[in-house]
């Protein structure tokens, strides 16, 4: 038996503007069928934003011919990721947006091993900010637990360092295939009990986007379990501490019937119960979590971990900020053409400004 109605989209959308009064029905277990549609540029982004955005859709001039593709990371075996990674970076290193924001963001990257664990200390070229000179703030990168160190890593670590004048510790943690749950989580506890010795843990901060957002939520987790004590303020950026397959906001914009956890090498093997890999699933877990910034789009799939996330803190009575941006996608804030780039490094760096301690 059907349920005739609009689904919460559709029914924002009169049948003249393309929606026959039947064409989108909810079932008896309240599985939404809809259409296929299309959804134009958002009306609401200013000149800037589409703009930008446009330029990102086309190809761009190349001084050289391009490099050749990198080999996939879907079915590579342990002994092909370092080479994988290792072409990636070269291709990424030598593209016009990583040129782009070393030329708007002046800073030093440094290799630097802290806590047995490989790390880059990003500091911005004009010197760490006084009130900031006992602060830190640890990038968790992300990249599907499979990729992005040293690449999508300086994508989330120099706009802040240099806005912020702060130093910023991006971990390399280990990944799939070659690691597994808990890997990550071992490598940023050790990067962190290292940086205790010198900070105040009120006066560290822990950040990341996309699988760093996640890896944030579980190194609290980690910590908790492990009785550390915990940094004055956390960012989850393109992610919560839920899985991003499990709300809505995937259903929406990728098509994720069918997958499963298992389908992320990463946590192959994990319990999907498990809050030390999904901190969403205890909410006494999540009532210990330091203030936290959640920030997302509303074309992100990963938006329904977000604002899961955040109704998460609230009930539980943690201080919580969340910031959607309105028509963009997931990570949007790596390309610093966007104007609301602009704005996410500013409300990150006001956020932890206001939240670590600093003597």
């Amino acid at each position: 038996m059907k349920q005739r109605g609009f689904a919460v989209l559709a029914a924002c959308v009169l049948p003249a503007a393309g929606f026959a009064a039947d064409a989108t029905y909810v079932d008896s277990v309240g599985t939404i069928h809809s259409p296929a549609f299309e959804l134009p540029v958002s009306g609401l982004l200013d000149g800037e934003t589409q703009a930008a955005l446009k330029a990102a859709r086309e190809p761009q001039p190349q001084d050289s011919p391009p490099p050749k593709p990198c080999p996939s990371w879907a079915g590579a075996g342990r002994s092909q990721m370092a080479a994988i990674r290792t072409c990636e970076a070269e291709a990424f290193y030598a593209s016009a947006s990583y040129k782009t924001m070393r030329g708007q963001f002046d800073v030093t990257i440094t290799p630097q091993e802290i806590g047995g664990v490989h790390t880059e200390v990003v500091l911005p070229a004009h010197g760490v900010a006084k009130g900031n000179a006992k602060r830190v703030l640890i990038n968790v990168h992300g990249g599907a637990f499979v990729g992005g160190a040293r690449t999508l890593s300086r994508l989330e670590s120099i706009p802040i360092a240099s806005v912020g004048r702060i130093r910023v510790v991006s971990v390399d943690y280990r990944m799939a295939p070659e690691y597994a749950f808990p890997a990550a989580s071992e490598d940023v506890a050790a990067v962190y009990r290292e940086l205790l010795k010198t900070y105040k843990p009120a006066n560290i901060g822990i950040y990341g986007c996309s699988a760093g957002g996640l890896l944030t939520a579980e190194s609290i987790a980690w910590f908790v379990k492990q009785h550390l004590p915990l940094p004055g303020a956390i960012g989850m950026l393109c992610e919560g501490a839920a899985y991003w397959t499990e709300g809505d906001s995937g259903h929406l914009i990728y098509n994720v019937s069918g997958q499963t956890l298992g389908d992320n090498p990463y946590f192959k093997h994990t319990d999907p119960n498990d809050p030390l890999a999904f901190p969403a699933r205890s909410r006494a877990l999540m009532a210990k979590f330091p203030r936290t910034l959640l920030v997302s789009g509303t074309r992100d799939f990963a938006l329904s971990s977000v604002v899961y996330t955040h109704s998460l803190l609230v009930s539980q009575k943690v201080e919580t900020d969340l910031h959607v941006w309105e028509g963009l996608d997931h990570a949007f804030h790596l390309n610093p053409a966007l104007p609301e780039s602009r704005e996410v490094y500013r409300v990150t760096v006001d956020f932890f400004d206001k939240h670590l301690g600093s003597q």
